[in-house]
């Protein structure tokens, strides 16, 4: 089932990419997935995930990020943080990784890349409570070349939403 951000935001998706309802894609714990069905290749779509919660510990993104490494482990073989990068700022910090896995599927064995990004923003009444989204490419190593500007274009429009009056 497709879960509720934490915080509400606005983002543009680049042209040829899709909203598709999370469950369907495959990925149940999103709260929005986008695909690109002109780069399927070898039956797989690259696609883009949007997730977040409020934390209520002080975990570093890279704690954070390492979290989403195990969670990829349990369900693909080889999973390689190939690079990582935390974007100082105090008011939005941030980390960007990419990762390497490789899944089976059971008739199908695919290299694949994930892009992550992860935000933190702090809640303006309670210093306490922070929001932390998780953007995420996902492509095969064949793919990438294809779909990875569109990514970066799409995370450079990921903004707050402004408050309604």
């Amino acid at each position: 089932m497709a879960t509720v951000l934490p915080v509400p935001i606005e983002f543009e998706l680049p042209d040829g990419w899709h909203a598709a309802p999370p469950d369907e894609a495959g990925a149940p714990g999103a709260a929005f997935v986008a695909v690109h069905p002109d780069t399927r290749q070898a039956g797989f779509t690259p696609n883009i995930t949007i997730s977040g919660e409020y934390r209520a510990d002080q975990a570093a993104l890279a704690e954070l990020a390492d979290e989403s490494v195990g969670r990829l482990g349990q369900a693909a073989q080889d999973v390689t943080v190939a690079d990582r990068t935390e974007i100082d700022s105090l008011d939005a910090p941030g980390l960007t990784q990419v990762v390497l896995m490789r899944h089976d599927s059971g008739d199908t064995v695919r290299d694949l890349v994930q892009c992550q990004v992860y935000l933190s923003m702090t809640d303006v009444h309670d210093r306490s409570r922070r929001a932390v989204l998780q953007l995420a490419m996902t492509a095969t190593t064949e793919q990438l070349d294809d779909v990875i500007g569109d990514f970066q274009q799409f995370v450079a429009s990921v903004r707050p939403e402004p408050r309604q009056p």
